[in-house]
């Protein structure tokens, strides 16, 4: 949690940023904007807050991915040996090679800012309460309209306004302006001092004014305010936004207001918003569950300026103002899907269930030990089969199983190529014998060489390595700042059932990479082959602080004309290795009847 509060407070930046950016678009387009589309486009603040609570990337558009990955700049390490391949009939063993990564406790620095975030939040539901409290005392003092010119009148703006709903209406002593409150069951309260059977013209207009605020649904918007604005106490630039939101909404009102009246009503108008600068108090402040025609001074200001330059809109004018709204709109949320996200321990991917022939299994006794899930598709009858669908829907570290992909991605870029593929070991001493030698494909991804693909992305940089991820929408998308190991220190995140349909991609070339490349990604990761059937996959181990926490092996059976797809995953305190979860996975398929082990030869 404190890991999230910091990243919260970073976002606030951005949305700050933000923020400042929409107003200026306003500002720019406020020839062309009518006053109920500014109004709306507040709604666009909401958006922005809510980003930093969304714990999954939103879907890149495809034009962002449009580009081709390309590295040029650097020497490439390949030399004419080529990518072995595997005999046939000779299986290979599985290789299961892991480095320690090391998994830091929150800083003293986070949880105090963690603390004081909590402590704001306590606090500003403490005011928000007691305005709640106080608020019920006012409306249960208050008493059914007696006045009956008054409520006469209110019959008929509310057919004027065309509204079916016949909404209770109050009079109350502890108001200084006439509000509209209430969510579900809105009722008006008016003050005392505004009643009197002299009044009908001012009356009139503080009526309609209070019903376009519920047409417009305009208490809904008061309700986000008050949840926001708790969370984000500390921001001064959102307490600004809402300040303008709120004005921005009165004046939409106005507007409503005076295209309903005639042009020689509106001097009358603007004088009875002057006659309550007199009288108002900043009781928005003080009770923000109401709405009403009030706000303080330098708003009321703002609005007489407003009605005194009002002219009604044109079907021309309409249709302005609702393109220009479209248009900073969908920059905006062209935009939104660029805006970090935070990568939280429990990330989920929607499995859409609908029109899927889907088996349930119950491999309970396969995975002792383990919280673990299993996953098959097979495509010739286009069913699936699933151990555990909570745990196959949870994204967790790749390990080595993403070095299928980084291939693709180091023969995409032209770093290797199926021909040239070897990189020339540096000597450095690394913790298995099999790291410390030249390397082509083949044998990096036999061996799960670590060194060789972080040669692929450091060539490529990381630009492009996010660049690749979103291209291909692997899992989560999160590449994390270093391209030293991000598939296993829990940056990069993946579901079992999503390698499953990485895997159909990859295996089809729904990419629309390079057919030689797939092939030779293929070739690679193939490691048993018989005369009419083969079984390729990868295994995968994540080890933290020197346990093995999170094992993998997926991969696909080609039998009998069609292929199926696999993914297991295991989890747990130790000995969670790739060679458990590869062992556990071809049990289940000799079960199955899919592979049937042999002893090697």
């Amino acid at each position: 949690m404190a890991g999230f509060v910091v990243y919260f407070i970073l976002c606030n930046l951005l949305i700050s940023g933000m923020i400042c950016i929409l107003f200026t678009a306003k500002r720019a387009f406020r020839t062309m904007l009518s006053s109920r589309m500014q109004y709306r486009l507040g709604f666009l603040l909401f958006l922005f807050l809510a980003l930093p609570f969304i714990p999954a990337r939103l879907p890149m558009p495809s034009w962002y991915h449009s580009q081709t990955i390309t590295h040029s700049d650097y020497g490439n390490p390949a030399t004419k040996e080529g990518i072995s391949t595997n005999p046939s009939g000779t299986p290979r063993q599985i290789g299961d090679f892991a480095i320690s990564v090391s998994r830091k406790a929150p800083s003293s620095a986070k949880y105090v800012l963690c603390l004081l975030w909590f402590a704001g939040i306590f606090v500003m539901m403490v005011l928000t309460a007691h305005s709640f409290l106080h608020l019920r005392k006012v409306t249960g003092s208050s008493l059914p309209l007696q006045n009956s010119k008054v409520r006469n009148l209110y019959y008929e703006c509310l057919n004027e306004m065309k509204i079916g709903l016949k909404i209770p209406i109050y009079s109350t002593a502890f108001l200084k302006s006439p509000a509209i409150v209430g969510l579900l069951r809105p009722r008006i309260y008016l003050p005392i001092h505004t009643i009197s059977d002299d009044s009908d013209t001012s009356m009139r207009f503080m009526l309609l004014h209070e019903l376009q605020h519920f047409k417009h649904k305009d208490m809904a918007v008061n309700y986000f305010i008050i949840m926001a604005g708790i969370l984000y106490w500390f921001n001064p630039f959102v307490w600004y936004a809402f300040q303008r939101i709120r004005c921005d909404r009165e004046i939409a009102c106005d507007c409503a207001v005076l295209q309903m009246l005639q042009e020689s009503e509106y001097e009358n108008y603007g004088n009875a918003l002057i006659n309550f600068a007199e009288k108002i108090s900043k009781e928005n402040i003080s009770f923000p569950f109401i709405t009403g025609i009030g706000g303080n001074r330098k708003q009321i200001r703002k609005r007489i300026l407003n009605i005194s330059n009002f002219k009604k809109e044109n079907r021309r004018r309409k249709m302005q103002s609702h393109f220009a709204c479209i248009f900073i709109m969908a920059v905006f949320l062209a935009i939104f899907p660029l805006f970090p996200t935070y990568a939280t321990g429990q990330e989920r991917y929607h499995f859409e269930e609908k029109d899927k022939d889907i088996t349930y299994l119950d491999l309970s006794s396969e995975f002792e030990g383990f919280k673990g899930s299993f996953v098959l598709y097979d495509s010739c009858e286009d069913h699936w089969m699933i151990y555990n669908k909570e745990a196959a829907s949870e994204q967790t570290s790749p390990g080595s199983t993403y070095k299928i992909y980084d291939a693709l991605l180091g023969l995409e870029s032209g770093i290797i190529t199926p021909e040239h593929s070897k990189m020339t070991w540096n000597g450095e001493d690394y913790p298995f014998d099999a790291w410390e030698s030249d390397q082509d494909l083949h044998s990096a991804m036999q061996s799960s060489v670590n060194w060789y693909f972080q040669n692929i992305d450091h060539m490529a940089g990381m630009n492009n390595v996010r660049s690749f991820l979103q291209k291909i929408a692997y899992g989560n998308q999160h590449a994390g700042d270093s391209a030293d190991l991000y598939w296993t220190d829990f940056s990069l995140k993946i579901s079992p059932i999503e390698q499953v349909d990485m895997l159909k991609k990859l295996y089809q070339n729904e990419f629309g990479f390079s057919g030689k490349n797939i092939n030779a990604v293929k070739d690679a990761i193939r490691f048993d082959a018989r005369p009419n059937a083969s079984l390729s996959g990868k295994t995968g181990t994540c080890r933290v602080n020197g346990q093995d926490t999170n094992g993998w092996f997926m991969g696909y059976i080609e039998k009998s004309g069609h292929v199926a797809y696999f993914a297991t995953n295991i989890q747990g305190i130790s000995n969670a290795t790739g060679s458990a979860a590869s062992e556990i996975t071809l049990s289940i398929l000799s079960d199955m009847g899919l592979w049937e082990t042999q002893a090697e030869s």
